[in-house]
């Protein structure tokens, strides 16, 4: 059964709801990566694009973040985070291969980064994912379109 998913353009009153998630999803990661947690640069990640950002819901229930920034040439997947109640449901695959079609269509190289402590890296290789660069913290990863 297909999940009710939809997104909802996010702005100043889901900010208490976005630090809840990073805090859970992302805190333990920067915690292994001796990387801060105190809310104000977890504010400040929530904020960073904030544009572009969006609220996934599952039942008409805000689940986690979709942070995205599609251009001419590439989507970039800037966010992803679903509440950790909910990862392993396959709520982020389905995310992510929606990402992959829409721009196989168009032919656009879809790229993302991933702490190296995060073990969503390997759902991102599983999907045709590769590493393309590496930071201290991070990996570069990309999809390639139509054309690579």
């Amino acid at each position: 059964m297909e999940p009710d998913l939809y997104y909802q353009k996010a702005d100043e009153k889901d900010i208490d709801f976005l630090l809840d998630l990073r805090m859970k999803t992302m805190n333990p990661h920067y915690t292994e990566s001796n990387l801060p947690t105190d809310r104000e640069t977890t504010l400040q990640r929530i904020l960073y694009r904030f544009d572009k950002a969006h609220i996934i819901f599952l039942h008409h229930q805000p689940v986690g973040l979709l942070k995205i920034n599609r251009t001419d040439e590439k989507t970039e997947v800037l966010q992803l985070q679903i509440l950790p109640d909910l990862q392993g449901r396959g709520l982020g695959k389905k995310i992510l291969k929606d990402i992959l079609d829409e721009a196989s269509v168009s032919g656009k190289t879809v790229t993302l980064s991933v702490l190296k402590t995060n073990k969503a890296q390997h759902l991102y290789s599983r999907l045709g994912f590769r590493i393309v660069g590496e930071d201290q913290y991070s990996y570069f990863m990309e999809f390639p379109g139509k054309d690579m």
